[in-house]
């Protein structure tokens, strides 16, 4: 058994010295900084991130508020070359152009609810005999495509059954619209005869027609002469600013807690490092025993009294044995 190794202090580990109690503490302070840091940068660059989407969600309920019920005018006015995207300063203006629809080329676009129901929206390609109806001069673009979206049907139960789709006015129509711009090309499948997204190329290739179509497309506000049979019509932007500033504003207030709670905890480690580094606190003075006063001398000199009675009376009775 003497053979035996024995577990020593050295094998157990040294006990920890305040110096490195000290230097522990100074690492979590250390790390708590970095923390707050951390958390205070990275909420503030959140906050942004919503502050910059509620300036842009700003900037478009303005370009809505000056253009949705302002007076049409003519296409040609607003768009000048077919081919250039749509400034974002002239969605939803209105504007009037004279053409043919070709309801043989009627597309249908998916995937996009109504009033939070499944519905169809029937695009139609016009095509332009004049892009500026109101003046006297000579036909402006004619020749030229414009994708109509004239308003939606319902898609059914499943969206797998065929639609009926009325059609739009025959011959030549005189078409007031509010300019969006082409959505982007997707590559998501769709069905014969429709689309995934408003773009103009695409909704003229699943519509099987040629025709250089306009960068813009119109969403249908009137038709002159009217159709036989109205088509569900398009909802009215929505104004709603949304919770992008009240959400910016949260994630500042997030930085500064965090950065201040953070700053807290460190300071306390801190300052306990600091404690460790001169020493354990001294022991505080005994305090001064009261001088006995005269009650308490007259109590002890009575008991003294009893205990030499009592001393007495035991060395009398063991004399009388």
């Amino acid at each position: 058994m003497s053979g035996a190794p024995t577990r020593t202090a050295a094998a157990a580990g040294a006990p920890l010295t305040v110096e490195d109690l000290r230097a522990a503490a100074r690492r979590r302070a250390v790390g708590l900084v970095v923390v707050a840091v951390v958390v205070a940068v990275t909420c503030t660059f959140l906050g942004r991130w919503q502050w910059n989407r509620y300036v842009a969600r700003d900037a478009a309920i303005a370009v809505v508020q000056a253009n949705y019920a302002a007076a049409a005018v003519d296409l040609a006015d607003v768009v000048a070359d077919p081919d250039a995207p749509l400034p974002d300063a002239d969605a939803w203006r209105s504007v009037q152009v004279r053409g043919r629809y070709l309801p043989d080329a009627t597309v249908l676009l998916r995937n996009r609810p109504v009033g939070g129901a499944p519905a169809y929206h029937v695009l139609v390609p016009l095509v332009v005999q004049d892009a500026a109806p109101g003046d006297f001069g000579a036909p402006v673009a004619a020749g030229r495509v414009l994708v109509v979206d004239r308003g939606w049907v319902p898609m059914g139960e499943d969206g797998s059954a065929a639609v009926d789709v009325p059609p739009p006015p025959a011959g030549d129509v005189t078409v007031t619209v509010r300019l969006r711009q082409g959505e982007a090309a997707t590559d998501r499948d769709a069905p014969p005869a429709q689309v995934q997204a408003i773009a103009p190329a695409q909704v003229l290739a699943a519509g099987g027609t040629t025709g250089e179509p306009y960068a813009a497309y119109g969403g249908l506000v009137a038709e002159q002469p009217a159709a036989g049979e109205t088509l569900g019509a398009l909802p009215a932007p929505s104004t709603d600013p949304g919770s992008h500033l009240s959400y910016a504003f949260q994630w500042w207030v997030f930085a500064l807690g965090g950065l201040v709670a953070f700053s807290v905890a460190a300071r306390r480690e801190w300052v306990a490092a600091d404690a460790l580094t001169a020493g354990a606190p001294a022991p505080r003075p005994a305090r001064p025993r009261r001088a006995p006063g005269r009650d308490e001398i007259d109590e002890d000199a009575e008991i003294a009294a009893q205990e030499a009675r009592r001393d007495v009376a035991q060395a009398s009775a063991m004399r009388s044995r």
